[in-house]
């Protein structure tokens, strides 16, 4: 079954029969009529909220609105079989977008073919002040995970711990971790100490595989904070860290060490 086809399959799981008789009118349209067809589609396709733990060639489409699934339905439509007119009429609409087409243009990335040729419409929204528009991209999205450079990744990474957003979210979070993020997390943590702030705790998952002797002591000043989610954060680091210095540095913390914590726990 084609990504199109399983897209579809769950659009009639809440579709209305006259909103089914309206799309299938559609779906076989040439590029013009399909661009004209994710335009209209909020006149014709409620909002409805998605609620599926299935994924569609991995992306997840838990809380997507039933009008944002039906435009990148459409956009599969899409015939790429002339790569030109395929990236112009896609370019059109990116260019054209308002903000809620712009969410479904983002979340329609990891069905497109010629992935490489949206990478500046990826790392553009990656950059944008548009909260809808950048969640599209971080949370529930592929793409990143799978095309991404080590600096746009950690760009993407960075930008949702400085504005306090759910890193969790972020497909591939842990399997795309690396040294140069780490470093960069301990480098934000020392800014916000330095202005009595601090970062969102479970940011720390990510310098576990990647400790050095600065990281060791922001994970030392962790274990002795005031706040609890820090404390928590330092003792599943030390846990998970091969750097000894942390794991006996730990052990002066018997009332930390016997307790069982889990990331989960600071997912908020």
């Amino acid at each position: 079954m084609s990504f199109s086809e399983q897209l579809f399959e769950k659009i009639k799981e809440y579709a209305t029969p006259k909103e089914i008789t309206w799309i299938e009118s559609k779906a076989s349209g040439n590029l013009q009529s399909l661009q004209t067809a994710f335009v209209a589609t909020p006149r014709f396709i409620s909002k409805i909220s998605i609620q599926s733990k299935d994924l569609i060639n991995e992306v997840s489409i838990n809380d997507w609105t039933l009008d944002r699934l039906v435009r990148v339905f459409f956009l599969t439509k899409f015939d790429s079989s002339d790569k030109d007119s395929y990236t112009k009429a896609l370019d059109t609409l990116f260019e054209t977008a308002e903000n809620n087409e712009a969410v479904a243009l983002i979340s329609a990335l990891p069905f497109l073919a010629f992935p490489d040729y949206w990478m500046l419409r990826a790392t553009d929204a990656v950059r944008s002040n548009i909260g809808l528009v950048f969640d599209a991209i971080a949370f529930q999205n592929p793409f990143p995970m799978q095309h991404f450079s080590e600096l746009a990744w950690n760009q993407l990474v960075l930008k949702c711990i400085f504005n306090d957003k759910p890193i969790h979210r972020i497909q591939g979070l842990d399997t795309r971790a690396n040294q140069e993020l780490a470093n960069s997390i301990s480098y934000l943590a020392h800014e916000r100490w330095a202005a009595g702030r601090t970062i969102p705790a479970q940011a720390w998952r990510l310098v576990s595989k990647f400790m050095n002797e600065a990281i060791f002591e922001d994970i030392c000043t962790l274990l002795v904070s005031q706040n609890q989610n820090d404390q928590i954060a330092a003792t599943l680091v030390c846990n998970e860290t091969d750097f000894s210095a942390a794991k006996e540095e730990l052990k002066k913390y018997q009332e930390l060490q016997n307790q069982i914590f889990s990331w989960s726990m600071l997912e908020v």
